[in-house]
């Protein structure tokens, strides 16, 4: 018998279709408009050969091999339930007592559901919180730096949270769009909490069809889709900066700048202003000094800010280009360029960080939280920025300087990691690795066995959003999504909330955790909260069971186009900014009071130490940029059959220009060797000449899969295997992901299979 239930990922909506309590196909949410190619995957992942059967230890833990030990494939020992539950709550009492609750570190990074009551980061974080507090994580990965910048000079991080100016006031108002990073179609099929329309292609289109200008600076032309007929700008990687100061200069050349907004919106105009003419610096940011150091030519560089100025512009970044080394200073500079042309707060002008990097983003929308678990304190805890968990590891006792205060990092005891996969997001794996070992125990709640459940001591299987009843939602999609349960628990996975409970009832306060509430009990509240901030925002959704017997609710549209910062642009002074001025702040002198040498009170060019015009390319001449993949969510769906398609010869595909391919006597569909420093990764080549020269790329997200013997060298085609663990800088401590340079190369000899996607060797006598 067949059978249909209501679901939503991250990658869309759906209904799932049941055979014999499997998952056997997926149909899209019909009221998507652009449904992805993801979905597909669905069926075979959550019945992948990778899922974890039962609970686990690893044998060396149990002998009491502990901090030092080393991790990852090795003997794992099937546990019961009540064992690992018990084996859990003494090790955290025994820890919390002997080493203080900041010795236990509560990693996740939140992607694990779309479902909002079984998201696993907010469901370990109330465990931990109840529990006396916890070391966290503080900003992410996507933009860490510039989340932490923009309240500094807008006083907000909705310009690249949102919500932001919206496409139907671009589609009426803009005539150019200047994308830095371009706006690519990949990313677009995700939306955190999932999403039911699909609507960044559809409107995307409406803006080509109105007649906008699309300008894609990108070293990929692929960062812009076919169908804007965009121009293609191919920047050497890592010197945005360098370009917005030339075209700043060609605008200052001409008096272009539009000095009445400068005067009367922005604070700190003339400080930047001698720095852009080398009046602080001798050194002018001239066209020419810009075409140096971008390979774009001078002549260019002047045509782009003449274009800016001469018509309605909306400047656009990615999330990408502040994961970078320096990587505050593109977007502060970017905001700059967009004051100096007056366009901040008007009707389809101004700047966004975001347009292409997440469904959602420019979607008209009302201003509706999504559902979602309240907040816990951290009562007896600290936090600090995820991209710097490695040193977090390293360096227990020292301080961690990060936007103004120092940070004593406590000695971490105890990982505990739910709903995400530090071996995929972080940066330098084979470091990262070092650092997690010297860990006295880690607990890891997973559904399949990533590099994350591989690397731990004691492993809890968690089921997969199918095997449970939820609510998917997300404050940037238009439809909240009733989502039922479509199959059993698969072996003997459990929800996550359930075995907290039961971890929390041998600690003695279970029901502080669970507040006396089912699951059917907790989605009558988590909705009904939500569906009272509805109603304060003149809306009325449904009542529950109205709502669970449809299937989905669906928000309308605003009747206006919204524009963010109008108030501000219209009378700064009656709506000033949350900054210290209440005015953009093009010189800060609150960052400029940290004395942070690298970062400055205002934007300014600093040379990356791994880029083309660095002196290690003359050792590793390639610059390497990673992506988020287009047949995937991060790691997410890697084993599933869309993923696999894209693979050459089984490891993750590697874009590179013919001529550099030719130039190293490699052909398409060849197995490659990328390498530096730091690791070395196998890749299956593909050619691509919309790819600039001396610069290749990989997605992110194939499953970190390091030959046992040969510890630095991942055989699947992980990019985080060559990349930099350093910070942005001591203000964003961001990642650093695009600031890596390789060299590539034949592989030879035997190809090492892939094995990551096969559950890993265990012992069969029950400990």
């Amino acid at each position: 018998m067949t059978a249909t239930r209501p679901h939503s990922a991250h990658w869309g909506s759906f209904d799932a279709v049941v055979e014999q309590d499997r998952v056997v196909g997926v149909r899209p949410f019909a009221a998507d408009p652009n449904p992805g190619a993801l979905l597909h995957s669905i069926p075979g992942t959550v019945h992948a050969e990778s899922r974890i059967d039962r609970p686990y230890a690893r044998s060396g833990w149990l002998r009491g091999e502990r901090a030092g030990a080393e991790r990852g494939d090795r003997d794992f020992v099937p546990i019961e339930w009540d064992h690992a539950i018990r084996l859990v709550a003494e090790e955290t009492a025994r820890i919390r007592a002997e080493h203080g609750h900041s010795s236990i570190f509560g990693g996740s990074y939140g992607w694990s559901s779309a479902g909002r009551f079984h998201h696993a980061r907010s469901q370990l974080q109330r465990f931990l919180g109840l529990g006396g507090g916890y070391t966290t994580q503080l900003t992410n990965y996507s933009y860490g730096a510039g989340m932490t910048l923009m309240p500094h000079i807008l006083g907000t991080n909705d310009v690249l949270q949102g919500p932001v100016t919206d496409w139907s006031s671009i589609v009426r108002h803009t005539r150019l769009m200047l994308c830095f990073g371009g706006l690519p179609l990949k990313n677009a099929l995700v939306t955190a909490g999932g999403a039911g329309a699909h609507e960044y292609v559809p409107w995307l289109r409406r803006v080509a069809e109105a007649g906008v200008r699309f300008i894609n600076i990108s070293p990929f032309r692929g960062d812009a889709p076919d169908f804007l007929q965009a121009e293609w700008v191919p920047i050497r990687p890592n010197t945005d900066t360098a370009l917005m100061l030339g075209m700043a200069h060609a605008l200052l050349a001409e008096g272009l700048e539009d000095r009445g907004f400068l005067a009367t919106h922005c604070t700190g105009w003339e400080k930047l202003r001698s720095y852009i003419l080398g009046e602080t610096d001798g050194q002018a940011k001239t066209p020419d000094w810009a075409a140096a150091i971008t390979g774009i030519p001078a002549e260019r560089i002047r045509a782009l800010a003449w274009d800016s100025v001469r018509q309605p512009s909306m400047l656009t970044a990615t999330w990408s280009l502040q994961r970078a080394e320096h990587g505050e200073q593109p977007w502060w500079m970017l905001v700059a360029l967009a004051a100096m042309l007056g366009g901040i707060g008007r009707p389809g002008e101004g700047v966004v960080f975001g347009y292409g990097s997440l469904n959602g983003m420019g979607t008209p929308r009302r201003g509706l939280p999504s559902v979602g678990l309240p907040a816990t304190r951290n009562p007896g805890g600290i936090g600090i920025p995820v991209g710097r968990v490695t040193e977090l590891f390293e360096r227990p006792g020292q301080i961690l300087q990060y936007n103004g205060r120092d940070i004593v990092l406590p000695k971490i005891r105890m990982i505990w990691w739910a709903g995400g996969n530090p071996f995929h997001h972080h940066q330098d794996l084979n470091r990262l690795r070092r650092g997690w070992n010297r860990a006295e125990t880690i607990i890891v709640q997973e559904p399949w066995w990533t590099a994350a459940a591989r690397h731990a001591d004691i492993v809890l299987p968690a089921t997969t959003t199918l095997e449970r009843y939820d609510i998917g939602s997300s404050s940037s999609d238009r439809f909240v999504r009733a989502m039922h349960r479509a199959i059993p628990p698969q072996a003997q996975a459990r929800d996550d909330h359930a075995m907290l409970a039961d971890i929390a009832d041998v600690l003695g306060y279970r029901e502080r955790f669970t507040e006396q509430r089912d699951e059917a009990a907790w989605l009558r509240h988590l909705y009904e909260r939500w569906r009272q901030a509805a109603a304060r925002a003149h809306f009325e959704a449904p009542d529950f069971d109205r709502f669970w017997a449809e299937g989905h609710v669906e928000v309308p549209p605003p009747e206006e186009d919204f524009v963010l910062f109008a108030d501000f642009a219209r009378d700064p002074q009656a709506h000033p900014l949350n900054t210290p001025s209440g005015k953009v702040e093009l010189f800060s002198d609150t960052i400029a009071s940290f004395g942070y040498a690298e970062i400055g009170g205002h934007p300014r060019w600093q040379e990356p130490g791994e880029y083309l015009g660095a002196p290690m390319a003359e050792r590793f001449p390639l610059h390497l940029l990673s992506y988020q993949p287009a047949t995937r969510l991060h790691g997410q769906l890697d084993p599933g059959p869309v993923s696999a398609a894209s693979k050459v010869q089984g490891r993750e595909p590697l874009l590179m220009h013919p001529d550099d391919a030719a130039a190293r006597g490699l052909e398409e569909g060849a197995v490659v060797r990328v390498f530096n420093d730091r690791g070395a990764c196998l890749a299956g080549l593909r050619l691509d000449d919309g790819l600039r020269a001396g610069v290749v790329a990989m997605a992110t997200g194939a499953w970190w899969d390091p030959l046992p013997e040969e510890g630095a060298l991942d055989v699947h085609g992980n990019p985080n295997t060559l990349t930099r663990d350093v910070g942005t800088s001591r203000l964003g401590q961001g990642c650093t992901a695009q600031s890596c340079l390789v060299q590539v190369m034949a592989h030879h000899g035997v190809l090492p299979p892939v094995t990551v996607h096969r559950a890993p060797r265990s012992r069969e006598r029950v400990a």
